[in-house]
């Protein structure tokens, strides 16, 4: 199976000569699946035109710096493929930004919190067990970094994970090849400290600071990639 991954965002230069690029994280992460995925990357913020969604065998939309309320020309266009792929059953997964286009595209509201920052690991309540999160435990400890949320689900959509400060975190939408998570599995911890440090100054220090201590709660991030990659393997939503 082939995963194509939109790309929408990329490492922040000053950490891109440690970490590498973006898309590499999605596909270290898959790869620990032991799934045996293939890969391409569209770079849509570099003028790579969308493929037909009905021609993929799974789509990845990632991270991004970008909001959906921002104007760029590749927003548009990103929402058309995101509606293509939905009403063709195309299996397609959503994360951080990714989550928050693939809301906004379906009917959702998404808007920047006035919660502010969420940086570091928070834990997230499992509030529902799709076929391939049967196994889920009762809570989940995920990377996050982002300031913008889903405020209200799409009508399509039934809430998976949930905080207090992120009541939408994660979505599994009723044609049971949807699949979003505001978190980030494909984030290592090391690259999570480092980006929680490169808000400072942005986001206020006691809130980098808690970021970095948070980073000795056990991450579930891999068992959030197996859940994934069974997405993907066919173990549907409903």
């Amino acid at each position: 199976m082939k995963l194509t991954i939109i790309q929408t965002g990329e490492v922040p230069e000053p950490l891109r000569p440690r970490f590498g690029p973006y898309a590499r994280m999605f596909e270290r992460m898959f790869d620990l699946t032991c799934n045996g995925f293939a890969y391409e990357t569209v770079r849509i913020t570099e003028g790579e035109p969308v493929p037909e969604a009905a021609s993929l065998d799974g789509i990845v939309i990632t991270g991004s710096a970008a909001g959906v309320y921002d104007d760029y020309d590749w927003l548009d266009p990103l929402r058309t493929f995101i509606r293509s792929a939905y009403a063709a059953r195309t299996p397609m997964l959503g994360v951080c930004f990714g989550h928050q286009i693939m809301a906004d595209a379906l009917g959702g509201d998404v808007r920047k919190s006035e919660k502010g920052w969420g940086l570091g690991r928070h834990t997230y309540a499992v509030k529902g067990r799709p076929a391939f999160m049967d196994t889920a435990p009762e809570a989940l400890a995920v990377a996050c970094s982002h300031q913008d949320q889903v405020i209200v689900a799409p009508r399509e959509a039934e809430v998976i994970l949930s905080s207090d400060f992120t009541p939408n975190a994660g979505l599994a939408y009723r044609n049971g090849v949807a699949l979003s998570f505001q978190p980030h599995p494909e984030f290592l911890d090391d690259y999570t400290v480092h980006l929680a440090e490169l808000r400072r100054g942005r986001a206020p220090d006691e809130v980098v600071d808690a970021a970095v201590a948070s980073i000795a709660t056990p991450s579930d991030s891999a068992a959030v990639a197996g859940y994934i990659g069974r997405f993907f393997k066919g173990e549907g939503a409903f």
